[in-house]
């Protein structure tokens, strides 16, 4: 069986750290599963790692270019090609990240089979999510599966989008969050804080991400060509930015709505994986958070 770590928490706790950390001490190789760092380009506003300046070798990082689209069925096939791969040469994988639905693609093996994404019909949601909000596109799942609807927050629209789409597929076993997948030593590690002292930890990394130049990062992209509708431009922080350059909205009021929708996000994310009983959580503000968490690993390793 082969051996997989996951680190996960809600975004700004610092699991890019502690995973380094970790890599050092299990000749670890980290696989992102951030779901914007994919993208080459989207440096800042994706907290993204200079890897210039590490020696841990990183998957999954700046293997797409902007304007290109990606699916959760993309993401799982690719990574589990790189956790066997990382497995065969004595390595450990370790998963990082807070998207829910790409860990849980691997968790729990969801069954993309067959599933191809139908642009013109994702097209056509998104024209829906720009005229008539979240919440519309929201009811519409909700009268479709209501289960599918329950495990999606109403102001999600990229994920509801996805759900519609599996939906349209058929294919709705997507949806089987809870099918263990058997083909991995799961160590599945959470990290969470007190919730005041996180949303400061977000607030304080928004405005380094604004001091290192958010706002011109996105404007390249902009005069590059890249339409403000692309998945990648989607991302917290990116959105806000472009309704700043559109004059949408004023400066400050660009800076408050990333960090508010980034401390929503947050507690969006401990909502989806506080359900998942089989993470082992640590408080990220321990004094001995590396020795905890390495003891708790080397318990479970299959060496």
């Amino acid at each position: 069986m082969e051996n997989l770590l996951i680190i996960t928490g809600p975004t700004g706790i610092g699991k890019t750290e502690i995973s380094l950390k970790l890599a050092n001490k299990y000749k670890g190789e980290i696989i992102s599963s951030d779901s914007m760092q994919i993208y080459k380009k989207l440096d800042i506003g994706t907290a993204k790692v200079d890897l210039d300046k590490t020696d841990i070798p990183h998957h999954m990082v700046d293997i797409l270019e902007a304007h290109e689209n990606f699916s959760v069925a993309d993401f799982k096939f690719k990574a589990k090609e790189i956790i066997s791969d990382i497995n065969r040469r004595g390595g450990l994988p370790i998963l990082v990240g807070g998207t829910g639905l790409y860990i849980n693609s691997i968790v729990y093996n969801l069954d993309f089979t067959e599933t191809k994404a139908d642009y013109e019909y994702r097209d056509e949601l998104r024209k829906i999510l720009e005229e008539k909000g979240s919440k519309f596109l929201y009811s519409k799942l909700l009268n479709l599966n209501k289960d599918m609807a329950e495990k999606i927050h109403p102001n999600n629209g990229q994920r509801i989008i996805r759900a519609l789409e599996i939906l349209k597929s058929g294919n709705e076993k997507e949806n089987n969050f809870r099918q263990e997948n058997e083909d991995y030593n799961l160590i599945f590690i959470g990290l969470n804080m007190d919730r005041e002292r996180l949303y400061e930890r977000i607030n304080s990394r928004v405005d380094k991400m604004i001091e290192l130049g958010l706002v011109d990062e996105v404007r390249s992209l902009l005069d590059q060509g890249l339409d403000k509708n692309s998945q990648s431009l989607k991302a917290i922080g990116y959105k806000e930015v472009i309704s700043y350059l559109e004059g949408e909205i004023e400066y400050s009021e660009m800076i408050d709505l990333i960090k508010k929708n980034s401390r929503h996000y947050a507690k969006r994310q401990l909502t989806w994986f506080r359900r998942d009983g089989r993470i082992k959580w640590f408080d990220r503000e321990s004094d001995n958070l590396l020795e905890e968490i390495e003891s708790y690993i080397d318990s479970k390793l299959d060496r």
